[in-house]
């Protein structure tokens, strides 16, 4: 199992994190940090409003340019909400990447439902064509010390331990 890409803790949330990962196909998790409450509109979720909070969302890459493009788009300041998850994306405070190559955006969401405290907030939010997962996006509670010094370091190790242990995909 891949460990996923290293990125340090102090790296900015935006662009610049960009170069770090890797071109290849996988999964990543987009750590996004609401400061205000966001109202979710999409055609195919109930209505819901987002808190201000911690949020991750467990995506995959196939396409040309892998992971760094994928998670270029989500990072873009200026985009056509077209996902999900560009409602949350264009009303960040943060965002920041995690890539693991070659594994499952399925695979990484039960390492992220599992972490205690985690919560689906939206059922459906960022799996339309998923058929094993609830969601692909998880709300982290206050507690997860994601906003600490060194938080984001000791959440990468946790959610890459957890991955270990997670079933594997059955789809």
């Amino acid at each position: 199992m891949p460990e996923p890409a290293p990125m340090p803790a102090d790296t900015p949330p935006r662009d610049a994190a960009i170069p770090r990962l890797p071109i290849g196909p996988g999964a990543y998790v987009l750590l996004i940090r609401l400061g205000r409450p966001i109202a979710i509109a999409v055609r195919t979720l109930p209505g819901a409003t987002l808190l201000p909070g911690w949020y991750a969302y467990a995506g995959s890459a196939r396409g040309p340019g892998g992971i760094a493009a994928r998670v270029r788009r989500h990072l873009a300041a200026e985009k056509t909400a077209r996902w999900h998850v560009d409602h949350l994306t264009l009303n960040a405070q943060e965002i920041h990447p995690l890539a693991f190559p070659g594994d499952s955006e399925c695979r990484v969401l039960r390492a992220l439902a599992a972490l205690p405290g985690a919560t689906i907030p939206l059922p459906g939010f960022g799996a339309s064509d998923c058929t094993t997962c609830p969601a692909h996006l998880v709300a982290l509670p206050a507690e997860s010390g994601l906003a600490a010094e060194g938080g984001l370091a000791e959440f990468r190790q946790a959610v890459a331990g957890m991955r270990q242990t997670a079933a594997p995909d059955r789809d």
